[in-house]
C-alpha cells in the first residue's frame, strides 16, 4: 500500500486525536458511593468533594453521590452536613470508585442531650439557662443579691430571718461558694438576729452562675448539699464607669481595657442610719450597720492562655441592744468584722488537646463580738489551691484529672465574766480528683468522677463515686439520673472545742426531667438525700464541757418544679418554682428524730418582669410562699412539736430609663405588709400558773423600701448597669 504525504497527514492526526481522547478518559475519575448515618439511614444532602477542588456533588435521596474529576495521585474527600461530624479521609483517587461513607452524629450541637441533674445553669452562653445574670438584679425580692435570686428557684428554702442558702432540707453551711473555681470561705456579710444577711459579692462582676442543688461534679468538695459556682468575666466589651446613689448608700465602679488586658474596679459604702432614723424598725440600734467593701478584677492574655486576679474587701460594724425575754432590759450586742478575699487563676491549652486550670484563693476574716458580758475575738485564715488538667480525647470523650489543697487556721481568744482564755485548730485537706465525660450519641450522654480526700486533722480518708446520666426522649425533652457521694468537715463551731469527730456524709439520689422549647423551660426533678456521721453534742448549746459525737442521721427527700416563659405574652418574662420536701434528722442537741426548724414542707415563688415601651421602664413582682416551720412549745408535749404560720411576701419594682445609661430604680420588699413570723422564744422559767411565757420573733422589719440612681458612662453611649434590662 502506498501513503501519500496528505493521506499520511491525515493518518497521523487521527492518531494523535485518538490517543488524546483515549489520555482524557483514561484521566477522568468516577468518584461515587453512599453517605448513611451509622445505623444505615441515608442521608441527603450531603456534600461531598474533594479538598481544593470544585470537583463534588450532593447525596440524593438514597444517599448516592457520584461525580468525575481530572485529579490524580494522593487526594481528600470531604463529607460534611449539618448536625454531623465533618468526614475526611486521604488516600489514591482512585480509590473512592463506590466508597462508603457513615457520618458520626456531631455531639457538640445545640439538640445534643445536656446533663442537667441537680444542676441550675445562669449563663448567656449556656445551651440551657434558667437564669440570667441580669436576672439577680432585676428580680423584684433579691434586692442586688444574687443568693436572693436563686431563693426564687426550687430547692431553696425560705428561712427570712437567715437569708443564706438553705437547700434540699440542708442546712445553710452544706453549702459552699466557688468563684472562678476556687473555694470562697465566708461568702456572707455578718448580720444580727431576725435580720437577713447578703452575699459579699457584686453581681456586676459575674457573667456566669451554675447553682447546683445536688450531684455536682466531683471537682468540688466540702459541700454536702449543694455548690455555688461564680466565674467572673473573662474580658469586659468596653471602657466604663458606674457611679450609683441609693437610699442605704452609694458606689462607684471603673472598667479600664489595654491590648492584653483589662481592669474592674468596684467600691461601695453602705449606711442604714439614714434609713432607720425616716423608718425605724424593732430593733434598737445603738449604731446601725454600716460597711466599706471594694472588688477588682485584673484580666491578662498570656499567649492563648488567661491569667485573672480577683480581690475583695468589706468592712462592717454595727450595735444595738437585742430584745430577750429572758433579760427585761435587753442584751447589749456588738459586732466589728473584717474579710478579705483573693484568687488567682491561670488557664492556658497545652498541646495535644490538653488544658490547664490552675489557682489560688486566699481568705482572712477577722470577728471581734461583745455579747453581754462576753468579748469575742476570731481569726479564721484560709487557703485553697486547686490544679486541673482536661483533655478532649475526641468530640466525645472527654477527661478531667486534679488535686486540690486547703488550708485552714482558726483562732478564738474569749472574754467572760467568769473564765477567759484561747482555743482553735488548724485543719489540712488533701484532695484528689477525676472525671470522664462520654457523649455516647446526641441523646445519650454520661459523667462519671471519682474524689479522694485525706483529713489531716482526723487521719481520715473518704472515697466519693459520682455517676449522671442522661437520655433525650424527644426533640426538645430529656431525662437525667444522678448519684453520688459527699462528705463535709464539722464547722468552726464544733472543731474549736474538740477534733475527735469525723467527716459527715450525704447520699445524693436524683431523677430529672427537661422541657425546652421556644423560649420555654420546664424542669421536674424527684430527689433523696440520706446523712450519715451528723455531729451531735449535749447540752443547750456547744460548749467546753459539751460530749460530742457523730451519731447523728437523717434524710431529706422531695420533688422541685420549675417553669420559665418568655415567649407566651409580648413583652413578659416570668417563672414559676414549687418544692416539696420532706425532712427529718437527728443530729446537734435533738433529743430524738424531727424535722428541722429550717425545713418546711412547701415553698412556692412566682417572679415576673413586663417591659413597658411607652414608660421606658420594666415593672417587676415577686410573691415568695413558704409553709409554716417547726419549733418547740414547751407548754406541750414533745420536741419540734408545732409549726409557725405560712410565710408570705410580696415584692415589686420598677426600673425607669432616664435615658440610654440613667436608670431610676424603685423596689417594695413585702409591699402587702404581711406580718410574717420567724418563731418564738420562750421564757427560760414558767410563770406562776405553771406556763413557760412567749415572745414572737418578727423580721426586724416587715418592708424595705429602696431607691436607687445608676449611671453608666462608656464609649459606645448606650452600655447600662442593667444591660438596657
Amino acid at each position: 500500500m502506498t501513503f501519500t504525504t496528505q493521506s499520511l497527514l491525515k493518518y497521523t492526526i487521527l492518531v494523535t486525536v485518538c490517543l488524546l481522547f483515549i489520555t482524557l478518559a483514561q484521566a477522568q475519575t468516577t468518584i461515587s458511593g453512599i453517605v448513611t448515618e451509622k445505623n444505615g439511614t441515608p442521608i441527603l444532602g450531603a456534600n461531598i468533594y474533594l479538598d481544593g477542588t470544585y470537583d463534588g456533588a450532593t447525596s440524593t435521596i438514597d444517599g448516592v453521590y457520584s461525580f468525575t474529576t481530572d485529579e490524580v495521585g494522593q487526594q481528600t474527600l470531604v463529607v460534611s452536613f449539618i448536625s454531623f461530624e465533618t468526614f475526611r479521609i486521604t488516600q489514591d483517587v482512585s480509590l473512592y470508585n463506590n466508597y462508603m461513607v457513615v457520618l458520626k452524629e456531631d455531639v457538640n450541637s445545640l439538640d445534643t442531650v445536656v446533663i442537667s441533674a441537680g444542676s441550675f445553669e445562669a449563663s448567656d452562653n449556656s445551651k440551657v439557662s434558667v437564669l440570667k445574670p441580669l436576672d439577680v438584679v432585676t428580680t423584684a425580692s433579691a434586692l442586688g443579691d444574687f443568693v436572693g435570686a436563686l431563693q426564687t428557684l426550687p430547692g431553696t428554702t425560705t428561712v427570712a430571718e437567715d437569708g443564706r442558702l438553705f437547700v434540699r432540707g440542708g442546712d445553710a453551711n452544706e453549702t459552699q461558694i466557688f468563684i472562678d473555681g476556687l473555694r470562697v470561705f465566708s461568702p456572707y456579710t455578718p448580720t444580727t438576729a431576725n435580720t437577713p444577711t447578703r452575699g459579699r459579692y457584686s453581681p456586676f462582676l459575674f457573667d456566669g452562675i451554675t447553682f447546683s442543688t445536688g450531684g455536682y461534679s466531683a471537682e468540688y468538695g466540702q459541700a454536702l448539699s449543694s455548690v455555688l459556682l461564680l466565674n467572673t468575666i473573662d474580658e469586659p466589651d468596653q471602657e466604663k464607669t458606674e457611679i450609683a446613689l441609693m437610699t442605704v448608700g452609694g458606689g462607684l465602679g471603673n472598667t479600664q481595657k489595654w491590648d492584653k488586658s483589662s481592669v474592674s474596679v468596684n467600691a461601695s459604702y453602705i449606711n442604714l442610719a439614714p434609713y432607720v432614723a425616716l423608718l425605724p424598725d424593732r430593733n434598737e440600734w445603738d449604731k446601725p450597720f454600716e460597711s466599706i467593701s471594694g472588688e477588682t478584677v485584673y484580666r491578662h492574655k498570656i499567649g492563648d492562655g488567661q491569667l485573672k486576679a480577683y480581690a475583695a474587701f468589706d468592712t462592717t460594724n454595727f450595735k444595738l441592744n437585742i430584745e430577750d425575754i429572758n433579760a427585761p432590759e435587753g442584751i447589749d450586742f456588738g459586732l466589728k468584722n473584717n474579710n478579705f478575699y483573693s484568687n488567682l487563676s491561670y488557664q492556658a491549652p497545652l498541646g495535644n488537646k490538653w488544658r490547664l486550670l490552675t489557682g489560688g484563693s486566699y481568705t482572712y476574716s477577722n470577728n471581734k463580738t461583745d455579747f453581754d458580758t462576753t468579748a469575742i475575738d476570731s481569726d479564721e485564715t484560709s487557703i485553697h489551691v486547686k490544679a486541673k488538667l482536661r483533655k478532649s480525647f475526641n468530640s466525645k470523650f472527654k477527661l478531667s484529672v486534679g488535686a486540690e489543697q486547703f488550708f485552714t487556721d482558726y483562732g478564738e481568744q474569749f472574754d467572760t465574766s467568769f473564765a477567759n482564755g484561747k482555743i482553735g485548730y488548724d485543719n489540712n485537706i488533701t484532695a484528689l480528683f477525676t472525671e470522664a465525660d462520654y457523649v455516647f450519641s446526641r441523646k445519650f450522654a454520661a459523667k462519671v468522677g471519682l474524689r479522694g480526700s485525706y483529713s489531716q486533722l482526723f487521719n481520715e480518708v473518704t472515697v466519693a463515686p459520682r455517676v449522671s446520666l442522661a437520655y433525650k426522649t424527644g426533640k426538645n425533652s430529656q431525662l437525667s439520673l444522678a448519684y453520688g457521694d459527699f462528705y463535709q468537715q464539722p464547722q468552726s463551731e464544733f472543731l474549736k472545742y474538740t477534733q475527735n469527730l469525723e467527716a459527715a456524709r450525704a447520699q445524693h439520689f436524683i431523677a430529672n426531667y427537661q422541657y425546652t422549647a421556644n423560649d420555654r423551660i420546664f424542669r421536674a426533678e424527684l430527689f433523696r438525700k440520706e446523712y450519715n456521721n451528723l455531729v451531735t453534742f449535749t447540752g443547750d448549746m456547744a460548749s467546753f464541757d459539751s460530749e460530742y459525737g457523730t451519731e447523728g442521721n437523717g434524710y431529706a427527700q422531695g420533688l422541685d418544679v420549675f417553669f420559665r416563659d418568655n415567649e407566651t405574652f409580648k413583652f413578659m418574662d416570668y417563672w414559676v418554682s414549687y418544692s416539696y420536701l420532706d425532712s427529718e434528722r437527728e443530729y446537734r442537741n435533738y433529743p430524738t428524730t424531727a424535722t428541722p426548724n429550717f425545713a418546711n414542707t412547701h415553698n412556692l415563688s412566682v417572679v415576673a418582669k413586663y417591659w413597658i415601651e411607652d414608660w421606658k421602664s420594666q415593672v417587676g413582682f415577686s410573691f415568695q410562699h413558704g409553709s409554716g416551720r417547726s419549733y418547740t412549745d414547751p407548754n406541750l408535749d414533745g420536741f419540734l412539736n408545732q409549726q409557725t404560720k405560712a410565710y408570705n411576701n410580696l415584692s415589686v419594682n420598677w426600673a425607669y430609663l432616664l435615658s440610654e445609661q440613667m436608670i431610676l430604680y424603685a423596689s417594695v420588699n413585702n409591699v402587702t405588709n404581711f406580718k410574717n413570723v420567724n418563731g418564738y422564744q420562750y421564757a427560760d422559767t414558767p410563770n406562776p400558773m405553771g406556763n413557760f411565757d412567749r415572745r414572737t420573733l418578727r423580721p426586724a422589719a416587715d418592708q424595705f423600701f429602696f431607691v436607687g440612681f445608676f449611671w453608666t458612662i462608656s464609649e459606645d453611649g448606650t452600655d447600662n448597669q442593667l444591660d438596657k434590662l
